[in-house]
């Protein structure tokens, strides 16, 4: 691999502060609907998860990097406000599933309206210092030494 320079340094940081800068808008929209940061994420873990029945309490937590006992707190206290349903899996009725209630979409589907609305908008940016890791040959060496995993379920 190739030494750093002082523009890998700064390509570095430049996405590094655009992912922050992102984050930070995306925690300022939350709270402005009315939600905490957790809970959009969480809204966002049950819609995006491809099992039709929703994730289980395992998915979220691994989704959202939370220990099991953490993720059944956020669970509890969306459920209280109405964001989200607990059901017992069909086919497995040891297993319990989480789905959104017609709240909980409503909310969610506002929010990711905006979210797509700004990654528009920041997509040229990451996508030039995406290329400029590509040419620099860093992103395929990182790859080959640390393959993506893919996510559990």
């Amino acid at each position: 691999m190739l030494p750093l320079r002082d523009p890998d340094y700064q390509a570095l940081l430049q996405l590094r502060t655009g992912l922050r800068r992102f984050l930070r808008w995306s925690e300022q929209r939350a709270k402005a609907a009315g939600l905490t940061p957790a809970q959009h994420q969480l809204l966002l873990a049950i819609r995006g998860h491809p099992d039709p029945e929703g994730p289980s309490i395992g998915d979220v937590a691994a989704y959202l990097f939370l220990r099991h006992h953490s993720a059944v707190g956020l669970v509890d206290r969306a459920e209280r406000a109405g964001l989200v349903d607990r059901r017992q899996d069909p086919a497995n009725h040891s297993m319990v599933r989480l789905q959104l209630t017609s709240k909980g979409l409503q909310q969610l589907e506002a929010l990711s309206e905006l979210h797509l609305e700004e990654l528009s908008h920041l997509a040229p940016a990451m996508r030039a210092l995406w290329d400029a890791l590509d040419r620099a040959g860093y992103r395929n060496a990182a790859e080959e030494r640390h393959p993506a995993a893919p996510p559990s379920t």
